[in-house]
């Protein structure tokens, strides 16, 4: 065991450098916003969202067209030959008057606009639950390793009793077997311990792009709070109209439906206003000129046959809304039973964070009475053992589910649309 203890040694002392300050939550949640490769895509796609609109709004307005030419000429006719160079340009302006598909797309540039900036808001939400859940996942693991090391020391301890009264004849054999066991068993949790912590911080390195700093830790007095409204309908409701992946369903679907009113355009006709200039210059054997011309006109276009293709993309976006529509359903039939676990999440947080340390409290009771009882004669070092095993375990519970409350306090915010950093800033007011 010795090399294993030697680089478990240097790992713990490595994972507990503290730096000359520590970070708290807010911290490494602004430390995120700048540097998770996450949230810098989510932000590249909204600005590319954002374009959608100018695209849409490009169909409604005139297009101009410039275009030129030059040619060399080799003319060879019964009445002569001539070689000469002509050449000329011409401008064409196109306004459309009225065209049932450019308007169409016109409105589904707009629900693409909503829907990336939804998207974009789902991705600030994701980035406070992902730096809060990162930072509690290192601070339990913290706990975890601390607490085995505590753990370890107190069977050591027991170890060494039992060894000395087995020599002194006062105990069997077995106490000190029972010691040695829980012992090894300890070191192996130890390494595993380890190996977490290693694991969870660089989950949180790679989300902040940085060395990891020391962490604000959460306090002992921490009291968790109800959430209000104390109604879970309530909650639902508000998700139903605010949630982020609902609004996004609900554009889906209306930009669907646009699109079955833009497949239905492919039927109507298409009238234009054109107007254009041009001017060429060339040579007829002995004369040589310059032409111009111009014009102002309407241009009505109407689609009769297209193969059957106008039909058939008429019917693919008419199923496409009915699945759209079955989408939206969905979502909201989904984030209803998110947002009650979500609920229920907090509330059984708070009833197990309060049930835990009373739990704690015996625990710690019973072990100040099983070291006494050893002592007098009526517990043995086995009693002892199971008291501290129960004591650090109930410790570990109970850190594990103060974060857990945390982080379902912001998962019930995100599931009613209204996660901020103004609730990342409450959660980090626990921390010190």
């Amino acid at each position: 065991m010795k090399p294993s203890r030697t680089l478990l040694s240097a790992m713990l002392a490595a994972m507990f450098v503290a730096p000359a300050s520590a970070a708290d939550l807010i911290d490494i949640y602004r430390a995120a916003q700048t540097q998770d490769a996450v949230f810098a895509a989510a932000r590249a796609a909204q600005q590319a969202g954002q374009e959608k609109l100018s695209q849409g709004r490009a169909l409604l307005l005139p297009s101009v067209n410039l275009n030129a030419n030059t040619a060399y000429n080799d003319v060879n006719a019964p009445y002569g030959a001539n070689k000469y160079n002509s050449h000329g340009y011409g401008v064409t302006v196109t306004q459309p008057l009225f065209r049932e598909q450019n308007w169409a797309m016109y409105n589904q540039s707009e629900l693409q606009v909503v829907i990336s900036d939804a998207q974009f808001k789902a991705a600030q939400q994701d980035i406070i639950l992902r730096s809060a859940q990162t930072y509690f996942d290192v601070l339990i693991a913290q706990d975890t390793v601390q607490l085995i090391d505590a753990q370890k020391s107190a069977i050591a301890q027991q170890l060494e009793q039992a060894k000395r009264n087995f020599e002194v004849g006062t105990a069997t054999i077995t106490d000190t077997y029972e010691a040695q066991a829980r012992y090894d068993l300890i070191l192996a949790q130890e390494l595993a311990a380890a190996s977490d912590l290693e694991v969870k911080q660089r989950d949180l390195q790679q989300l902040i792009n940085a060395d990891l700093p020391a962490l604000n830790v959460l306090g002992e007095g921490f009291k968790p709070t109800a959430a209000e409204p104390a109604d879970v309908q309530k909650w639902v409701e508000e998700a139903q109209l605010h949630n982020v992946q609902v609004q996004i369903a609900e554009a889906a679907y209306a930009l669907a439906d646009e699109e079955v009113a833009r497949s239905r355009g492919g039927h109507l006709p298409t009238l234009d206003l054109v107007g254009s200039y041009s001017k060429n210059t060339g040579c007829a054997f002995t004369s040589c000129g310059e032409t111009r011309s111009s014009s102002v006109g309407l241009q009505l276009n109407m689609p009769l046959f297209q193969g059957g293709a106008t039909q058939s993309q008429w019917r693919e976006a008419d199923a496409n809304r009915e699945k759209a529509k079955q989408d939206l359903e969905n979502a909201r039939r989904t984030v209803a039973v998110q947002t009650r676990q979500a609920y229920l999440g907090v509330a059984t947080g708070i009833a197990q964070v309060q049930a835990l340390q009373q739990a704690l409290k015996s625990s710690e009771s019973l072990l100040a009475a099983s070291k006494l009882g050893q002592e007098v004669g009526v517990r043995t070092s086995l009693d002892v053992l199971n008291a501290q095993q129960q004591m650090y375990s109930t410790r570990r519970d109970l850190y594990q589910a103060q974060y857990n409350y945390l982080v379902s306090h912001l998962r019930l915010k995100a599931a009613a649309g209204k996660l901020q950093e103004a609730d990342l800033l409450q959660v980090n007011q626990a921390l010190h």
